[in-house]
């Protein structure tokens, strides 16, 4: 059995780089001619030439039922070699891993709590265990790792691959989990924003045609979103694209703690939407939830002050994407992360506020526009790191 191992590790200069970056993709997903153009850049006739030459090499091979050999996906033949994703969130660590000949949705995953919050040297036994269990399940070894991505629910310079200044809890700048993992691993490790890579797993993996606009929406203990136009993210100059959580809603609001003041992480982030519900208790006994999970389990069992507050989550929550669509106009609005759990009681209040807010040519029906919860979750994130690790590959 050809080892993945072996393509990846071929010098990217000349006709073996265009052959390494559509190998890649097709790693990623399996998928049309016209579709690998789209994703690598490729014009149509080198992706076509390119593929019948790794086809002749046995590298990959062509499912043609009925719509000939242009319409027909490109897959990987029989490879050894597994990707991976870790999704390292303030309370939870999720771990994706894939063989690399494999569909994007075989996936064996492993997800537990705690998280970031308490320390990444803590966690990173925790971690290696996870993707040990993991790789375990597909059938292969630690050895067969051929590449890793690692998510973080922080701003991560795209020049440099570390955490953008200022280093927000509960990271510290000394933190450099991308080399810590990459060290114990023997795989280079590249980083980036949990949005982000939630963007990049929804985009590339929940439409068989593309979708040009995706902007992902990662409510959890923050907000945040991730932006992909075409087949590139938008991180900005320093990575610090898509951080709507910082953004000023109620100027005279609570601090928050990046600094600023009435900021949308103040208002619908896990703590402050926890801390209205104990508020309602007025000091009585009964149990209130104390993670959001949680609460919205209350929620779905009936508790009218739960329901009340992930509604009200979803109105404050609208408003703000509203004024991201008459920005950039995205196509597709996928909420994900813990808040999505709540489904239909966050999206019905969250569609109103856009209705309200948004310019109707943005968010008609006509419009072509969808607001939906992420069908990735719990491990959009952590998909898209794997799809992170494996593009990463392309430049070494």
């Amino acid at each position: 059995m050809r080892e993945a191992r072996e393509l990846l590790d071929v010098p990217t200069q000349g006709r073996e780089s265009t052959r390494k970056r559509l190998v890649i993709e097709v790693m990623v997903k399996s998928d049309r001619q016209s579709q690998l153009s789209r994703r690598t850049g490729l014009s149509q006739a080198l992706v076509s030439t390119t593929v019948q030459d790794l086809a002749k090499d046995g590298i990959v091979e062509i499912d043609a039922p009925g719509g000939g050999r242009s319409r027909g996906k490109v897959r990987l033949s029989r490879m050894r070699g597994v990707a991976v994703g870790v999704d390292l969130g303030f309370n939870h660590i999720s771990v994706a891993a894939r063989p690399v000949d494999q569909p994007h949705d075989r996936i064996a995953v492993r997800r537990q709590s705690p998280g970031a919050n308490i320390g990444f040297r803590r966690l990173l036994p925790d971690v290696l265990r996870l993707i040990g269990e993991a790789v375990e399940e597909t059938g292969q070894g630690m050895a067969d790792v051929v590449s890793a991505g690692l998510s973080v629910p922080r701003m991560v310079d795209p020049r440099t691959g570390k955490f953008t200044t200022p280093v927000l809890p509960p990271w510290e700048p000394e933190d450099q989990p991308a080399a810590e993992l990459a060290a114990e691993l023997g795989v280079p490790v590249v980083m980036d924003n949990d949005a982000n890579l939630g963007a990049l797993a929804e985009q590339t993996y929940t439409s068989e045609e593309a979708v040009e606009h995706v902007v992902y929406v990662k409510a959890s203990t923050g907000v945040g979103i991730g932006i992909v136009v075409g087949s590139n993210l938008v991180r900005g100059r320093r990575g610090m694209a898509g951080e709507i959580g910082h953004l000023t809603v109620d100027p005279n609001g609570e601090m928050c703690l990046c600094g600023g003041r009435g900021c949308l992480d103040t208002l619908v982030g896990a703590e402050s939407l926890l801390a209205k519900v104990k508020q309602s208790q007025r000091g009585g006994a009964r149990d209130v939830p104390t993670t959001l999970s949680a609460l919205v389990l209350k929620a779905r069992d009936g508790d009218a002050v739960c329901t009340r507050v992930l509604n009200d989550a979803g109105r404050v929550l609208g408003f703000a994407l509203a004024q991201l669509c008459n920005l950039i106009n995205p196509h597709r609005i996928v909420i994900g992360g813990e808040l999505a759990e709540a489904r239909s009681m966050v999206l019905d209040t969250c569609r109103q506020e856009l209705a309200r807010f948004a310019l109707s040519g943005a968010i008609a029906p006509a419009a072509d526009f969808e607001l939906r919860a992420s069908t990735l979750s719990p491990y959009a994130e952590a998909q898209g790191a794997l799809i992170l690790g494996l593009r990463c590959r392309s430049s070494r």
